[in-house]
């Protein structure tokens, strides 16, 4: 029996009738299938960062080894991420999201039954090689079902996990830690990844494998091996406030070139891994530098609090997720609202606002913060930045996507989810060597040099430090807010007109000289 046409999935572009207005049923419940394994995903790594201490105690091992269960992962999704584009062509999307959920649900069921550090860290890699695959075949499915012109708003759906999760994830990793089992925050993802595989299977509709599609072997080696030697070079060197060390210089660096040779062969391969030339489009290119400068200063700057929570204030992992809750609060107000002006004006004046937004409220911060300030204004300072959160990043995205067609969409979501990625580890790294280095600075090398190292320090010393502690974290966030500032250069050049109908956009030639 044949489905009547439904913008769920397609092998080509809506139609022009399809285009424009607010989102339909199918687009909607296709949504719904993809937010569920996005919230695995996403979810998982804050759930676990919350249990690292309590597994070190539980398998009685070093922090140095247990820190593998966070970073074995990340190494995970770094190297499954860029194959991501070539699957989606070759096997289908639908399938494809299939898999990876089905891979993530394994990963986490065994995880959760771990018997030592060792089988523990080698179940975290499988979550990983499936979860790396969920973000950016759950973007294509979304894109290419609803057209250019409602990218905005299908973005601003798959952005709530993407803000949630930071914020969700310490509240439920804190609980189940402390009132349940460790081994709860790995079987909590089966009854989703469940219903999300059930739901795939009856809403998403399949979609037309390219047999002929072959894999860029080259490309693959290149690039999958140097994201992850990078990415474990940058977080190194982190650990030892000194990327220069051996140790993290050695990763980095061989990362470096590796990355460096796949650019230099993608832009000449016929078929390479991830087709660079996108980039020659300028919404493309404003929106990937955009999103690099802009990950970076706000995912520093979203490391912070948690742990001026935690350290200066003496609040727990469970307590500093609530008290973090403002910002998803402010991002779900503004999100689906920027998702709309996207598509009615085009993203380059909501992403400025969006980021003048954030801006004013990291600068708030850096003006405010001290070893008594306020929850109230802390609060509201959150907020502010979740309204601004809301009206960037995920504009960004659909700025890069909105002038492609329909089999160009899985690379440019590979594309981006690498960008996300290791822009993440990048902006982490650097700034919590600032905030190392700046307390060490404060304190003399005393107590509380170390993030994290006051749990055992006594009240009445606490009480003296505590001030010189929140002035390391204030002039961190200057850092941030400098940064972030930077982002305005690419962000000018983003499309600040209503996107292209369907018909517009295939028939736009992609530029190749």
């Amino acid at each position: 029996m044949t489905a009547p046409a439904s913008p769920k999935m397609a092998d080509g572009p809506l139609e022009k009738s399809d285009a424009g207005g607010g989102l339909d049923r199918g687009v909607l419940a296709a949504a719904m299938v993809v937010v569920l394994g996005a919230i695995m995903s996403i979810l998982d790594v804050t759930v676990v960062n919350v249990a690292i201490n309590d597994l070190a105690k539980e398998f009685k091992t070093s922090l140095a080894t247990i820190q593998w269960v966070a970073t074995g992962y990340t190494l995970a999704l770094a190297t499954v991420i860029p194959i991501t584009g070539w699957a989606s062509a070759r096997f289908g999307t639908k399938r494809l999201y299939m898999i990876s959920i089905g891979l993530f649900v394994a990963g986490s069921m065994l995880a959760g039954m771990a018997w030592s550090a060792e089988s523990l860290i080698a179940f975290r890699v499988l979550q990983g090689l499936g979860g790396g695959m969920i973000m950016p075949a759950g973007m294509t499915i979304l894109t290419q079902a609803a057209g250019p012109q409602r990218v905005g708003q299908v973005m601003s759906i798959v952005g709530v996990p993407m803000l949630l999760g930071p914020i969700l994830g310490p509240i439920i990793g804190g609980y189940l830690v402390d009132d349940v089992s460790w081994r709860w925050i790995f079987f909590i993802n089966l009854p989703i990844g469940i219903v999300a595989l059930v739901m795939a299977g009856r809403i998403l509709k399949r979609d037309q494998p390219k047999k002929t599609e072959r894999l860029d072997f080259i490309g693959l080696i290149l690039l999958s091996p140097g994201l992850a030697s990078l990415i474990y070079g940058v977080a190194k060197g982190a650990e030892l406030k000194d990327f220069l060390a051996t140790e993290a210089l050695a990763f980095w660096a061989v990362g470096a070139v590796l990355v460096l040779g796949f650019v230099f062969r993608a832009l000449k391969a016929e078929n390479p891994l991830i087709d660079l030339r996108l980039l020659k489009r300028r919404s493309v290119a404003a929106a990937s530098g955009t999103m690099v400068l802009f990950m970076i200063a706000f995912m520093g700057a979203m490391l912070l609090l948690p742990l001026y929570y935690q350290t200066v204030r003496g609040e727990g992992a469970l307590q500093s997720g609530l008290l973090l809750a403002p910002q998803g609060l402010g991002a779900m107000i503004t999100m689906p609202i920027g998702g709309k002006l996207t598509d009615r004006i085009g993203p380059g004046r909501v992403v400025l606002v969006g980021m003048t937004v954030v801006v004013l409220s990291v600068s708030g911060f850096a003006a405010i913060l001290e070893s008594d300030t306020s929850y109230w204004a802390l609060g509201g300072a959150l907020f502010v930045m979740g309204l601004g959160m809301g009206m960037t990043m995920m504009p960004t995205m659909a700025a890069a996507i909105q002038t492609l067609v329909h089999d160009e969409v899985p690379r440019a979501s590979t594309m981006l989810n690498i960008i996300q990625q290791v822009s993440a580890s990048v902006g982490t790294a650097m700034i919590s060597v600032l905030l190392a280095n700046r307390l060490a600075s404060e304190l003399g090398g005393g107590a509380g040099g170390e993030i994290g190292s006051t749990e055992k320090v006594p009240p009445a010393v606490m009480e003296k430090i505590a001030g010189p502690m929140a002035d390391a974290f204030q002039h961190t966030y200057w850092y941030s807010a400098g940064l972030l500032l930077l982002a305005f250069l690419p962000a000018l050049l983003l499309p600040r007109k209503k996107p292209q109908t369907p018909v517009e956009a295939v028939d736009a030639p992609l530029p190749m000289h």
